[in-house]
C-alpha cells in the first residue's frame, strides 16, 4: 500500500474514531405527545430542522392518544416530557403529583365556531336553540365554549343541542348538515371552510395571550435534558416567525393525508391569530386565564402557584439564546 493511501486511511480513520464519541454525546429522551396535532407543530419543526440534535438530544416522539395517557407517561417515569394542555398538569400537581410546565407550545385559545353559509350570525346569542357539533368531553374546545355561552347567559345543556363526536371527527356531521353550527380545532376548521363553511367566531381573538398546550416534565427530571428541550423548543418557535413558508412545508410533510392547500390556510389562520407563541415564555397572564376556564367548569379547585408551576430556570435561558 502506498504512503498515500496509507495516510488517507488514518485520516479517514481518525475521523470515524473523533465523531463516534460527539454522536455517543446526544442523549436519549421520550416526548409523549398527547395526539398527532397541527397544534403541536412546534414540535415537529424542532424535530424536522434538527434543532433538538443540534441541543444534543436523540428525542424519540411516542403519540399517546389522550391528555392523560400522555402526562402518565411522564408522572410514571416512561418518558421524561410531555406535551398537552396545562390544566392536566394542573390539575395532576393540585394531587399531589411532582410536576411542572417547562416550555409554551400553543399560546392562543385555538378554538373557532363555523357556520353553514346562510346562518345568520350576529353574537353569540344567535346560537340559542341551534344544534351545534362539538368535540366529545373532556376537551378545551368544546370547555370554551360552554364557558362563553355561561358568559352570555346561556346554558349549554338548555339553550343549545349539542352534538358530541370524537374530536377531530366533527367536519363529517357538519359537513352533513346535521347541524349549522360546529366548535372545531385545525385542520378541521379550514377543512369545511374549503367547502364553503364560514368562520362566525374565534377564541384566540377573542382571549388573546391564553396557555393551551405546553411541555410538561417531573420536577426530578434531569436538568441538562430539560434546558436542551426548552432550547430546542426556543429555536423552533424563532424559525417559524422568521420562515412561515417552510413552517407550512413541515406540516404539509407531518399530515400527508390532508390537502396540502387546507394545511396551509390552516397555518397562516394559526401563526396570523397567535396561536403559535413568538417563544417558549408562558405568562402569569395567560396561565391564569386558562386555569380560569378549568375553574368556571369545576375540573380545577383553584389557580397553581405560577412561580412553582412553571419553571422559569430552564425558560428564561432559553430565551437569552443568541
Amino acid at each position: 500500500m502506498s504512503l498515500l493511501k496509507r495516510i488517507t486511511g488514518a485520516v479517514a480513520l481518525a475521523g470515524v474514531l473523533l465523531a463516534t464519541p460527539a454522536m455517543a454525546q446526544n442523549k436519549k429522551v421520550v416526548l409523549s405527545q398527547a395526539f398527532q396535532s397541527m397544534l403541536y407543530l412546534p414540535l415537529y419543526v424542532a424535530i424536522n430542522e434538527g434543532f433538538f440534535t443540534a441541543q444534543g438530544l436523540d428525542l424519540t416522539k411516542e403519540t399517546a392518544g389522550s391528555p392523560t395517557v400522555a402526562l402518565s407517561a411522564v408522572i410514571s417515569g416512561s418518558a421524561q416530557f410531555s406535551i398537552h394542555g396545562p390544566e392536566w398538569t394542573a390539575i395532576a400537581a393540585s394531587k399531589g403529583a411532582p410536576v411542572g410546565i417547562i416550555a409554551n407550545v400553543v399560546n392562543g385559545a385555538a378554538v373557532w365556531i363555523a357556520t353553514a353559509p346562510d346562518f345568520k350570525f350576529t353574537d353569540v346569542k344567535s346560537l340559542k336553540g341551534q344544534k351545534v357539533v362539538v368535540g366529545t368531553m373532556p376537551t378545551t374546545s368544546t370547555s370554551l365554549f360552554l364557558k362563553l355561552l355561561k358568559e352570555n347567559g346561556m346554558d349549554g345543556k338548555t339553550d343549545v343541542e349539542m352534538i358530541p363526536v370524537a374530536i377531530g371527527s366533527e367536519p363529517g356531521p357538519f359537513l352533513a348538515k346535521q347541524a349549522d353550527v360546529a366548535v372545531m380545532y385545525e385542520p378541521g376548521l379550514d377543512q369545511v371552510v374549503a367547502k364553503g363553511m364560514k368562520v362566525v367566531y374565534g377564541f384566540p381573538k377573542s382571549y388573546g395571550a391564553y396557555a393551551f398546550s405546553s411541555v410538561t416534565a417531573r420536577n426530578d427530571v434531569n436538568p441538562d435534558l430539560a434546558q436542551r428541550v426548552t432550547n430546542g423548543m426556543e429555536m423552533a418557535m424563532r424559525f417559524m416567525k422568521k420562515d412561515p413558508a417552510k413552517t407550512v412545508t413541515i406540516a404539509q410533510k407531518e399530515f400527508p393525508t390532508l390537502d396540502p392547500a387546507v394545511i396551509e390556510s390552516a397555518v397562516k389562520r394559526m401563526l396570523a391569530d397567535g396561536v403559535y407563541p413568538d417563544s417558549v415564555d408562558i405568562s402569569a397572564p395567560s396561565l391564569k386565564i386558562s386555569m380560569d376556564t378549568q375553574i368556571a367548569l369545576g375540573n380545577l379547585a383553584a389557580q397553581p402557584d405560577y412561580d412553582k408551576f412553571v419553571v422559569k430556570k430552564y425558560i428564561e435561558p432559553a430565551l437569552a439564546m443568541k
